[in-house]
């Protein structure tokens, strides 16, 4: 996990940077394409982050959440940016960010733990495969480098090829899990279940990406980690706190602005090396479509992901929108999913690093197999 309590133990960003320990990588990489993969645990609301304000269900579903995409970025007829992602927004002007709706892993059940699992092992279920994809990615990269900011190796990097990781604390990996699972434990009870939300909401107030300033210090970490010609090609940023139960709209916004600043200071620390670089963002599902009693939403299916830096050929939602009317709904509760996520994922990779695209289906997602999107997603 990647949190501003572990920012803040470093000082400020800068002295951070020049106190970081060296990261040891194996031999030198071969290629200047770089790839991040920031997950968003918790769930994140894709119906908040990318507003589908053209469909006539979306204000009475979201009611107040609805209220928020007013002053969000209008990216055409149908959906409009979370206001609180205004840089990102610039990203999309400069066609260096695309965005993808109403997509999904082969996971549809509600466990945060199984869902995770699914979309880090690139299996077709829950404990299923026991490496990760990104992992399995580096072995198409001759003397590709990859490094996790976490504590312990995320499982979409663990496998046979040799990653590093690096964490400047040393906070145990356990903690944000052992909160998600009570949380889980907790949500069926009327007692517990509201006293656990407020602590939570206290705790969010505290740390995580969800301030500008830990955003920016973990986007510059991860720049300095991928810069140069001895830097990681492949890395991933864990961030946590997208578990909106209950006062989404304030807590949302705080995530997005961390994300936001995050990319910000990616962009600016790597350079011309941005050109290069593809970052994608991706949670394990989506939240349900209607708001619930305490202003928040619950686990649901379909969600939102991310593809931005300067190789991406942005400019453009990508989305297969399935409505929002009760009959459209999945279960009667979620967004539908229309896109496959292990398809964009084997898609963009196969396309940034030059790769066969089946072959790159098969290796990373071996059960799904996936079909290629015909859309370009990267600049040729």
């Amino acid at each position: 996990m990647f949190d501003r309590r572990n920012i803040l133990q470093l000082g400020s960003v800068g002295a951070a940077l020049l106190a970081m320990p060296k990261v040891t990588f194996a031999a030198g990489a071969r290629t200047e394409k770089r790839f991040l993969f920031v997950i968003q645990r918790g769930a994140a609301d894709g119906l908040a982050i990318l507003a589908p304000t053209g469909d006539p269900a979306f204000a009475g579903l979201r009611g107040d959440l609805a209220a928020e995409a007013a002053t969000g970025a209008k990216l055409n007829s149908m959906f409009t940016l979370h206001p609180a992602l205004a840089e990102t927004a610039k990203l999309y002007a400069q066609r260096q960010a695309l965005f993808v709706h109403a997509v999904a892993s082969p996971y549809r059940d509600r466990s945060h733990f199984d869902g995770q699992n699914v979309l880090e092992s690139g299996g077709a279920g829950a404990y299923r495969v026991k490496d990760g994809w990104m992992n399995r990615l580096l072995g198409e990269l001759p003397g590709g480098k990859a490094v996790a900011l976490a504590p312990t190796v995320p499982l979409a990097l663990r496998g046979s090829r040799p990653v590093a990781s690096y964490a400047p604390s040393n906070i145990p990996a356990a903690a944000d899990d052992l909160l998600l699972r009570i949380g889980d434990l907790y949500e069926q009870d009327a007692q517990l279940a509201p006293l656990w939300s407020e602590a939570q909401a206290a705790r969010m107030k505290a740390g995580d990406i969800g301030t500008a300033r830990g955003g920016a210090a973990a986007g510059a970490l991860a720049a300095k980690l991928m810069s140069g010609a001895d830097g990681a090609r492949v890395a991933m940023i864990e961030t946590n706190g997208w578990d909106t139960h209950n006062g989404q709209r304030g807590r949302i916004a705080a995530q997005l602005r961390g994300l936001d600043a995050m990319v910000t200071s990616l962009r600016a620390g790597l350079g011309t090396a941005w050109n290069d670089t593809l970052v994608l963002v991706a949670t394990e599902f989506g939240r349900t479509a209607r708001v619930n009693g305490t202003g928040g939403t619950d686990h649901g299916t379909g969600a939102s992901a991310m593809l931005l830096g300067g190789a991406v050929a942005g400019g453009k939602v990508v989305a297969d929108w399935p409505g929002l009317s009760d009959a459209s709904l999945y279960e009667g509760r979620d967004l539908k999913p229309t896109i496959d996520l292990d398809a964009l994922v084997a898609t963009a990779l196969a396309q940034h690093f030059g790769l066969d695209p089946v072959r790159s289906s098969v290796l990373l997602f071996p059960e799904t197999r996936p079909k290629a999107l015909s859309q370009p997603l990267m600049r040729g």
